[in-house]
C-alpha cells in the first residue's frame, strides 16, 4: 500500500528478528484495531505476493501480528501517552466544478487532555507566520476569499477526525493542504503531512506499457471519486469493434481515496494503431461531462506493402528497386542479394539504385523487413537485357578425313539469342533462343575443309566468330593436270589437292629421270589454300616428248598420275615450223583467189545452176597455253636432260 493514514506499524525484518512499534493512547489503538483487520491487513500484492516466498512472507506476517497482539495492549496500557501525528492521502485529486473530501484524522498526546479541541487548515504552507490563506478555522470561522462558502469541516475534531471537504472546486484551488491542531493555549501543532490537490478535467485513461497485436489486452479508465455529493458514470467513446466494456464500480484506493473504474478488454489488430480511444465521466443531474482521450499504440511485426514487380532494363541504364512496409516500431528494411548485404536502413522504405546495370548484376533481389515482433520478405527479379556476347567456339578444329567432327559454338545474351552456323554462306545449323549450338559431321571430307562463321543475335544486337576447320587428307592429282608441247619445249603441270602440304616429283622412265620441286630450275610451285601446283618446263625437245608421271606425298599416303599431252595438232605445228607456216599460208591464198575469179567467170558464160564446191577448212593457230597453270610462272629451259 502507499502510505497512508499511519496507523500503527508492524514492521517485520529479513530475520524476523525484531519489531518497531509506534506508540498510541488506548482509545486511538481500540478504534483503529477493527481498521487495521479489515483494510490494513489488505495487502498491496505488489508488496506480499500471494505465490512463492512472497505468499511465505504474508503469512508469517499475518501469524505474527495475531501472536503480538496482546501485547500491543500490554505496551500501549503501559504507555503514559501518544504523540502529535497526522494521517491523510498525499494526493488526491477532483473534477473541476465537484468536491472533494481530504480524510483525516489526528492525534496529541493523551496527557494533554483538552477540554475543547479546535483545528485550521492551510493552504500551500504550514507556519501560521507565514500568514498562509485559511481554508477553514473551527474557532473563527473566518477563511480566505477563495474558499468562502467552499470548505466545511466533516470530521469531529473531539474525535480527532479532522476530514475536509471543498466544493465548487476550482483550478486556484489545487495544491498543499495542512492541518494544524489547536488544543488551547500553547498546545498548537501544526503537522508536516499534508495533501496535493490535483483539480483534473479529463479522465484518466490506463493503458498497458506494451500493446502487441494479436494479444488481449485491458484498458481501464478511472476517475476520482472523492465527493460525497456527486458520484461519476462512465462510459467509453470509440471502443466500436474493440470489445464490450466491463464497469467494475467504485473502489478504495491504498490511501482511503475513491476511485471509479471501468475496463475494456480487446484484442488488437494492426489496424488499430493510432486508433483514439475515448472516456467519458459524467454526474447525473448535473451539465458537468468530462472526456479523455488516449492513441492506442498497438506494436505488430513487419507486412512489406510495397516493392517491385519483376524488373527489366537495358544493359547500362539506370534501375531503382523500391521497397517499403507497415510496422511498429518501423522496421529494419534490408536489401540483400545472394546473402550479402547491399543497404539496410530503419525506414519506413528503402530505395536500391543500381547505376549503368551490367549483366553481372542480372538476378533476384530481396527485401527483408524486421523488427523486434517478427519480419517479412519479398524478392525482385531483375533482368538485364544485353547483346549476344562474341560467341566462343569450342571443339574440333583439326581432323583427319574420315573422323567425326563435333563443333561447340556458344554465347550468352538476354533474351537468349539465335545462333547460327554458316560456311560459304550456307546454313549448316541453326536454334532459336538457345544458348549452345552444336554441329556435327559424321565423316568430314575435304569439301569440309575452310572457313566457318558462328553468329548470334537478338533484337539488342549481332555478334560472329569466325573458325577454321582443317581436314587431313592424303593426296589427290586433279584430272587438270596434264602436259603441253610448243616448237622445242614442254610444260608439264601437276595440280595436287592435299592437307597437309605434299610433296611433288616428276618421273621421266624414259629416261630415267626424277626431278622434284626443290630443283626450281625446271620445276616452279605454287600453293593456294589446299592446291599445289607444280610446273615442269622442258626444253629442246624437238623430237617427240617423254613420257612424265607426277608423284605426290604426304603422311597420309602418295598418289601418281601419268601426265597425258593434249592437243596432237599442236604437235604437228610445232614439227612443221615457221617456215612450212607461211608456206601453207600461201597456198591457201591461192586457193581462195582461184575459186574467186572461177564464180566471176561462171555467172557470165554459165548458167545460174552452176554450183561451187565446200569452202575447205580454214586452219588458225592457237597458242600454247597451258590449261590451268598459273598466269605468273618462272619457265627454265632444259638444253639436255640426261
Amino acid at each position: 500500500m502507499r502510505a497512508a493514514l499511519r496507523q500503527p506499524q508492524l514492521i517485520v525484518g529479513p530475520e524476523i528478528g525484531w519489531l518497531r512499534l509506534r506508540p498510541l493512547s488506548p482509545c486511538t489503538f481500540l478504534s483503529l484495531v477493527p481498521g487495521w483487520l479489515t483494510d490494513s491487513f489488505k495487502w498491496d500484492q505488489k508488496t506480499f505476493p500471494t505465490q512463492g516466498d512472497g505468499a511465505v512472507a504474508h503469512s508469517l506476517y499475518k501469524m505474527i501480528f495475531l501472536t503480538a497482539l496482546p501485547l500491543f495492549w500490554i505496551m500501549i496500557s503501559a504507555s503514559r501517552g501518544g504523540h502529535w501525528g497526522a494521517w491523510m492521502p498525499s494526493s488526491i485529486s477532483a473534477f473541476e466544478g465537484t468536491c472533494v473530501s481530504i480524510p483525516c484524522r489526528f492525534d496529541f498526546p493523551d496527557e494533554l487532555r483538552p477540554a475543547v479541541v479546535h483545528g485550521v487548515w492551510y493552504f500551500n504552507s504550514p507556519y501560521p507566520k507565514n500568514y498562509p490563506p485559511v481554508v477553514f478555522k473551527s474557532r473563527t470561522q473566518v477563511v480566505h476569499e477563495s474558499f468562502q462558502g467552499r470548505s466545511r469541516l466533516l470530521g469531529d475534531l473531539g474525535l480527532r477526525n479532522c476530514t475536509l471537504l471543498l466544493s465548487n472546486l476550482s483550478p486556484e484551488l489545487g495544491g498543499k493542504y495542512y492541518f494544524r491542531g489547536d488544543l488551547g493555549g500553547y498546545n498548537q501543532y501544526t503537522f508536516s503531512e499534508h495533501s496535493v490537490l490535483d483539480i483534473i478535467n479529463t479522465p484518466n485513461i490506463v493503458v498497458p506499457p506494451e500493446v502487441v497485436a494479436g494479444t488481449e489486452v485491458e484498458v481501464s479508465c478511472m476517475v476520482p471519486d472523492n465527493c460525497p455529493e456527486l458520484h461519476p458514470e462512465l462510459s467509453w467513446l470509440g471502443h466500436d469493434g474493440l470489445g464490450e466494456p466491463t464497469v467494475l464500480g467504485r473502489l478504495r484506493e491504498d490511501e482511503g481515496t475513491w476511485v471509479q473504474v471501468s475496463l475494456l478488454h480487446f484484442v488488437p489488430t494492426r489496424e488499430a494503431n493510432g486508433h483514439r480511444l475515448g472516456c467519458q465521466a459524467s454526474f447525473p443531474n448535473t451539465t458537468l461531462q468530462f472526456e479523455g482521450y488516449a492513441s492506442l499504440d498497438v506494436k505488430y511485426p513487419p507486412v512489406i506493402v510495397d516493392v517491385n514487380s519483376s524488373v527489366e532494363a537495358i544493359e547500362g541504364s539506370h534501375v531503382s528497386l523500391l521497397c517499403g512496409a507497415d510496422s511498429n516500431p518501423p522496421p529494419l528494411l534490408t536489401w540483400m542479394r545472394d546473402g550479402t548485404v547491399l543497404r539496410e536502413a530503419v525506414a519506413e522504405s528503402l530505395s536500391l539504385e543500381l547505376e549503368e546495370v551490367t549483366p553481372a548484376e542480372d538476378g533476384v533481389y530481396a527485401c527483408l523487413a524486421e523488427n523486434a515482433y517478427g519480419q517479412d520478405n519479398r524478392t525482385v527479379g531483375l533482368s538485364v537485357m544485353y547483346a549476344p556476347w562474341k560467341p566462343t567456339v569450342n571443339g574440333t578444329v583439326v581432323a583427319v578425313e574420315g573422323e567425326t567432327v563435333s563443333i561447340l559454338c556458344s554465347t550468352q545474351s538476354n533474351p537468349d539469342p539465335i545462333l547460327t552456323i554458316f560456311k560459304e554462306k550456307q546454313i549448316l545449323a541453326t536454334v532459336i533462343y538457345e544458348n549452345e549450338l552444336q554441329l556435327e559431321l559424321p565423316a568430314v571430307t575435304p569439301e569440309d575443309d575452310g572457313e566457318y562463321w558462328c553468329v548470334a543475335e537478338n533484337q539488342y544486337g549481332q555478334r560472329a566468330t569466325a573458325f577454321n576447320l582443317s581436314v587431313e587428307f592424303a593426296p589427290v592429282i586433279l584430272l587438270e593436270s596434264h602436259c603441253a608441247a610448243a616448237r622445242d619445249t614442254v610444260q608439264c603441270l601437276c595440280v595436287v589437292k592435299s592437307n597437309p602440304e605434299p610433296t611433288v616429283a616428276f618421273e621421266l622412265p624414259s629416261r630415267n629421270v626424277t626431278v622434284n620441286e626443290t630443283e626450281r630450275e625446271f620445276v616452279y610451285s605454287e600453293r593456294s589454300g589446299l592446291l599445289l601446283t607444280s610446273i615442269l618446263t622442258l626444253r629442246g625437245q624437238a623430237q617427240a616428248p617423254p613420257r612424265v608421271i607426277c608423284t605426290s606425298s604426304n603422311l597420309y599416303g602418295t598418289k601418281s598420275l601419268e601426265l597425258p599431252f593434249q592437243g596432237a595438232h599442236r604437235l604437228m605445228w610445232a614439227k612443221i615450223g615457221p617456215v612450212g607456216a607461211v608456206v601453207a599460208f600461201a597456198i591457201l591464198i591461192a586457193i581462195v583467189c582461184y575459186i574467186t575469179q572461177t564464180r566471176r567467170k561462171k555467172n557470165v558464160t554459165e548458167s545460174p545452176s552452176f554450183s561451187a564446191g565446200d569452202n575447205p577448212p580454214v586452219l588458225f593457230s592457237s597458242d600454247f597455253r597451258i590449261s590451268g597453270a598459273p598466269e605468273k610462272y618462272e619457265s627454265r629451259e632444259v638444253s639436255t636432260l640426261e
